[in-house]
């Protein structure tokens, strides 16, 4: 039973995935699921709507999940993912949206009902992030719709950074320890390539 409040989830794909040679992380299968598929299952049933912040590819995203929702930044270039948050404001209909990197390796159970408690316990907070095993995932995080004005700000001023932007909504972390994880997300071949490793040991 879900006890929380209406709730949209944008997939984060914007990036340029330089250090891979540009391919789509999203689409990419990292363990025993292809990207998209495996972060669509875990929150299916679970949010009001499921977008897709990307720039490429949307015909392949439809061939596996019919009818995904999928938009573009407003600004041109790559400007990380603060410019994808303030984006999805504008398609976006709930008041609260989770967000997810395209290169998550794990989903923890219950993560979404975890971040609203904690939003809850400390209702002046407009952000809670995940932190595994003691690093800082700052695009894992669900933001309230009242963050918008502080991220209109921060893009104004040409300051990029999640961790600056989300000091200036009193932010809430939801900490998880997991021994088994050796990368929360894949950012090169190296990092995908002990990954694999990790699962097969």
């Amino acid at each position: 039973m879900q006890n929380y409040p209406a709730t949209a989830l944008v997939i984060l794909a914007g990036g340029k995935a330089t250090r891979m040679n540009g391919v789509n992380k999203l689409l990419q299968r990292f363990d025993h699921e292809i990207q998209l598929l495996k972060i669509y299952s875990a929150f299916d049933g679970k949010v009001q709507d499921i977008w897709i912040n990307s720039h490429r590819d949307y015909a392949q995203y439809s061939e596996l999940i019919p009818y995904i929702r999928c938009f573009k930044d407003n600004s041109a270039g790559f400007l990380g993912p603060l410019i994808g948050m303030q984006t999805a404001w504008s398609y976006v209909q709930a008041d609260y949206i989770l967000f997810i990197p395209c290169d998550i390796t794990n989903i923890p159970q219950d993560i979404l009902q975890r971040l609203h408690h904690t939003l809850e316990q400390h209702p002046r907070s407009s952000v809670v992030y995940l932190n595994i095993n003691g690093q800082a995932l700052y695009p894992f995080c669900l933001l309230k719709r009242n963050s918008l004005e502080t991220l209109n700000k921060h893009l104004h001023q040409q300051q990029f950074s999640l961790k600056r932007c989300f000091n200036n909504l009193s932010p809430q972390i939801v900490d998880i320890q997991n021994s088994r994880l050796t990368y929360h997300s894949l950012n090169s071949f190296e990092e995908v390539h002990d990954y694999q490793n990790s699962l097969d040991s």
